[in-house]
């Protein structure tokens, strides 16, 4: 990726970080307080997210090898793409915005544009088919945990049956690509409708071969379609504990499935309502719903919200500063991958 570029991303993440701290609906005074309160448990909940970002890692760099080992891509530099990529997704109205086109723009030089481009988009998918399984399995563990009345089985009922609707246009997804639905939708949308169909024409070539790619994962290499899918549904299983030391450092009584089951009910009322940055509000909202549906206090959803949007702060920061580290060997890594392609078509012509 050009420096330019690089800089566009990490200056607009610098700006939203700025805004986010100055539209925080909370007292500073009270922050540091509810800091104080948590202790230990905070740089506990900072280091569990390494962890996270690892296991996500693991899926994504699972995607991007189902074809053989990418030539000088290293496990720690996808490391700081998937930390970075969710950082400016963190910092994007709408969400999925703002971290794609920069994993993109930063593969490429290993992959090229076409590779990289299915492989970001197959795991976006993952990521967010794996919430949708996380929301589905999640209603089960609260029918064997808790009794079940007439107004929780139905909504219950209508949470399965959202999750399996989604699940099900996934795996249509999956069989047959993205890539040409995704623009053939833009082409409907105005102001964007023109360049759709632009790119649409321009791009045909790219796109299906994004796509048959992307049915490739699904219908000949299972075996990482759901290696990867497992990862992504246990990053979710482990950011439940972040709920876990929360609660516990507000001396909550509060087991771990309580912790799975307030992270799933509250990011699928989140989710539902995606289009502000950090889902300010909407977190925080879905938060308290989860844990008073738990019989705990309210305020104790709002503790939690507070704790964990000083944490997305901490490691949106953290991601914003990486866009620019272990950059210096990018255009050797550009030119050793565009030879590599020319003598391999070339070889290809000599076979003809």
């Amino acid at each position: 990726m050009n420096n330019k570029f690089r800089n566009i991303f990490m200056a607009f993440g610098i700006i939203a970080i700025i805004i986010m701290l100055c539209t925080m609906d909370m007292d500073y005074t009270d922050i540091w307080r509810y800091l104080k309160q948590a202790g230990i448990y905070f740089p506990l909940i900072l280091g569990l997210w390494l962890v996270v970002y690892w296991v996500n890692t693991i899926s994504w760099w699972l995607i991007i090898n189902d074809e053989g080992r990418v030539k000088g891509l290293s496990f720690w530099r996808v490391y700081k793409l998937t930390v970075s990529g969710f950082a400016l997704n963190y910092t994007t109205p709408c969400g999925l915005m703002g971290g794609e086109p920069y994993r993109i723009m930063e593969l490429k030089p290993f992959t090229g544009v076409s590779k990289a481009t299915s492989s970001v988009i197959l795991y976006v998918m993952m990521h967010i088919f794996s919430h949708f399984w996380f929301w589905f399995l999640s209603t089960f563990l609260y029918i064997a945990l808790y009794p079940i009345g007439v107004p929780m089985g139905i909504m219950l009922g209508f949470i399965a049956s959202f999750c399996l609707l989604g699940i099900y246009f996934f795996a249509r997804g999956y069989k047959t690509g993205m890539a040409q639905k995704g623009i053939r939708l833009l082409t409907h949308i105005p102001f964007v409708k023109n360049w759709a169909k632009r790119f649409a024409q321009e791009k045909q070539e790219t796109l299906e071969q994004i796509d048959s790619q992307i049915a490739l994962l699904h219908g000949q290499h299972k075996s990482t379609f759901y290696s990867s899918l497992f990862f992504e549904v246990m990053a979710r299983v482990l950011q439940s504990l972040e709920i876990y030391l929360i609660l516990k450092a507000f001396a909550a009584d509060i087991s771990i499935a309580d912790s799975i089951l307030i992270l799933a009910f509250s990011s699928l009322f989140s989710n539902l309502i995606f289009f502000s940055p950090m889902q300010l509000g909407a977190r925080e909202g879905g938060l308290a719903l989860a844990v008073d549906g738990l019989h705990l206090t309210g305020a104790l959803g709002v503790y939690t919200g507070l704790i964990t949007r000083i944490r997305e702060l901490v490691w949106i920061a953290i991601g914003i500063l990486l866009i620019k580290v272990g950059n210096k060997d990018l255009k050797k890594i550009q030119e050793e991958y565009e030879a590599d392609q020319k003598n391999q078509q070339q070889t290809i012509n000599k076979g003809k």
